[in-house]
């Protein structure tokens, strides 16, 4: 991929010969509409972090029917989706050439600026979360906020959920398979108190046989004061709990014969998982120029799955019961200085405490696995904390109305130790404090179109509860991975109501490691670059059409490696990386009860192992429809069809569990066409 070359020639084609000095740069690109928020007294926004932050607003999040709100950023420039759907094990999305397998989690989550990523970076906690109660998601592409430290190596995605306001909305949907879903939203705010709730469930015999979940979620928001005010204090809690079956995953001939049963073995295949997490916000405005803010959170995570991937004899390693019970405690504090309209200093310290369990069980051949019998061993029982404590310090400097440098730099440090069966105890691979160094620079050359760069660094650090993330005897040292990135970008509005952004990056990273704590698979990858470039635009067209599309090239290769028999993996491509993410879509409104929406999605192919050797799957195209109608004040109707061309195709792993030369891909088929209804109640 010649990415200098095509930067250069992006830059001749979209800059004017005559230049003037514009308003402050924003490259933000939006999606949907958002509730404008006052950012003069809070701390500092994510469009001021000047890198390639996408927003998508409520009104294109509450009406989507979707099985779990993951799904909701496929509707996003250059994400990829990750589609494992096997039960509470359902999927993720990940962007910038970090794949959702599980073995190299890139991409930090937050919900209402509260980490959310489990111990090994997976985003379960998502699921928690339904489209009703979202305000707007949040995406910041690169290694150049500060804000964060663990998990935060490619970017980060925020979901905003509602806070304040009164309502009553209720959402009723049925659909293809026996889907149900209620949705439930309340909200009421007078005399500086806000209040939200929110209650859902959704229920599924789903696609495939053997595939049925339920799961119920709850949440209450209480606040005190206001955006304005000297103090806001507030109270987030949720609960989660989900019951399902997992189909399991087929061979190839599985898959041609018949893609929507479930093979015996995986008979008693499923997954019990409980979420819960509280927060307490505390924001207090010291000066006229001086803002504290504060999150204090706790989170945990129990999930009991038990899981059959294949039915080869010999062995008990594909039968396996796995049980994660993880708590996390944490704070993040954050010092916000506006001295002046050109100068706004930020300073954040965070601190987390994880207090982990893991265990492991095997099971002897059967079909289907009897999980209720005596394991014949247990692998993992394991024991482990992992401690974080990081800080960074960030300035917004405005020389110029038209020009803005934010110079930034972040320190992490962790700590930790592990308890194994036969009394083994090891300390988390030391570290140090971690250096991360960041730049960002941006400047309008005139109101409507504007360039910016950055260059930052961010890390890898291993988890999990056994080596390699923890030094147990004859294990050798793992530094962490350090990510350089850098991008330049073009923001512009080539007329009224557009938005368009090209952006061309490069992320290297050193002693890169594929690491699936779930299963104790490390493979070194080492010297490590993903690049790529971002195309993408909205319009609203008039009144009555609203237009985007977006198109992702990336690639990411190993530079230097070698596999535990001596091969390198030199010129390799890091598996499950598809080279091109395409969205496309459009939405139409000729009145104000219609509307009519497409939308097509569109990945590429991708290796599937390391040594890229067993050919390359996974690639899709589907196309979506909408269509709604509203009744009343109070009442409105929507109907949406999913893959609505009737697209196979199929979610691809490498199966290395049969052993002797007989590994081979394994398949986990999309859903085909589906029709769901839905009222929607305002009361």
């Amino acid at each position: 991929m010649k990415t200098p070359a095509l930067a250069s020639a992006l830059l001749a084609a979209l800059f004017p010969l005559d230049v003037g000095a514009g308003p402050a740069p924003d490259p933000t690109v939006t999606l949907g509409s958002v509730e404008a928020r006052k950012g003069s007294t809070g701390p500092l926004a994510s469009r001021q972090v000047l890198t390639s932050v996408d927003v998508m607003g409520a009104d294109q999040i509450a009406t989507k029917n979707v099985g779990n709100s993951w799904e909701l950023l496929g509707q996003m420039p250059g994400i990829q989706l990750t589609e494992t759907r096997q039960g509470a094990e359902s999927g993720k999305a990940s962007f910038r050439a970090f794949n959702g397998e599980g073995y190299i989690n890139g991409i930090k989550i937050l919900i209402d600026g509260i980490p959310s990523n489990v111990n090994s970076g997976n985003q379960r906690f998502v699921d928690m979360i339904f489209p009703l109660d979202i305000d707007y998601i949040e995406v910041v592409r690169g290694t150049n906020d500060p804000r964060y430290g663990l998990h935060n190596i490619g970017g980060n995605i925020n979901i905003g959920t509602r806070q304040g306001g009164t309502y009553t909305d209720a959402r009723l949907s049925v659909g293809s398979f026996a889907s149900r879903e209620v949705q439930v939203a309340l909200g009421r705010e007078a005399n500086g108190v806000a209040q939200n709730y929110f209650i859902g469930t959704q229920a599924s015999d789903g696609y495939r046989d053997h595939d049925r979940s339920r799961k119920y979620s709850l949440g209450g928001k209480w606040f005190i004061g206001s955006d304005e005010d000297v103090l806001k204090a507030g109270l987030v809690a949720r609960v989660y709990h989900h019951v399902a079956d997992e189909p399991g995953f087929l061979t190839a001939t599985e898959l041609a014969n018949a893609r929507r049963a479930s093979p015996r073995k995986n008979a008693n295949d499923g997954d019990v998982r409980d979420m819960h997490t509280l927060g307490a916000h505390l924001d207090l405005r010291l000066t006229d120029t001086l803002q504290l803010s504060n999150r204090l959170y706790y989170n945990r995570y129990e999930d009991d799955r038990q899981v059959t991937f294949t039915d080869y004899q010999p062995g008990n390693a594909p039968r396996q019961r796995r049980q994660w019970d993880e708590r996390q405690t944490g704070l993040l504090s954050t010092l916000t200085w506006r001295a002046s309209e050109r100068l706004t200093v930020a300073g954040g310290i965070n601190a987390e405490q994880q207090d982990n369990a893991y265990r492991r069980l095997r099971y002897a051949y059967g079909i289907p696995t009897d999980f209720d019998a005596v394991p014949a061993r247990i692998q993992n029982d394991d024991r482990y904390s992992l401690d974080n404590v990081g800080g960074y310090l960030q300035a917004v400097i405005q020389p110029t109305p038209a020009l803005k440098i934010v110079p930034a730099w972040r320190v992490d440090r962790f700590s930790g130790d592990t308890h194994l069966p036969g009394g083994i105890r090891a300390p988390l691979q030391r570290s140090g404090w971690i250096d991360q160094p960041k730049l960002s620079v941006a400047y309008a050359f005139t109101p409507s179109l504007n360039v910016y760069a950055n260059w930052g660094r961010t890390f890898q650090v291993l988890t999990g509860s056994t080596a390699p993330a923890y030094l147990t005897s004859g294990q050798a040292a793992f530094r962490p991975s350090i990510n350089t990135g850098k991008e330049l970008g073009i923001s512009f509005s080539p007329a009224d109501g557009t938005q368009a952004r090209v952006a061309v990056w490069q992320q290297d990273a050193t002693d890169e490691v594929a690491n699936m704590p779930a299963t104790g698979t490390t493979v070194g990858l080492g010297q490590t670059r993903r690049r790529g470039v971002d195309l993408q635009f909205n319009a609203r067209v008039n009144a009555h059409w609203t237009l985007w599309a977006s198109h992702a090239i990336q690639q990411a290769k190993v530079i230097s490696a070698f596999t535990a028999d001596g091969r390198s993996l030199a010129g390799n491509e890091v598996l499950a990386t598809p080279r091109h993410i395409t969205n496309i879509g459009a939405d139409y409104r000729p009145d104000a009860r219609w509307r009519f929406g497409v939308q097509g999605r569109r990945q590429g192919d991708y290796y599937i192992e390391e040594r890229n050797q067993h050919g390359r799957y996974g690639g899709f195209a589907v196309l979506d429809a909408s269509a709604g109608y509203v009744v009343s004040d109070r009442l409105s109707v929507d109907l949406q069809v999913k893959n609505l061309t009737g697209r196979t195709y199929a979610y691809a792993w490498y199966d290395n569990f049969f052993w002797g030369g007989n590994d081979q891909p394994m398949f986990s088929p999309a859903p085909g066409r589906s029709l769901f209804v839905s009222l929607n109640l305002t009361l």
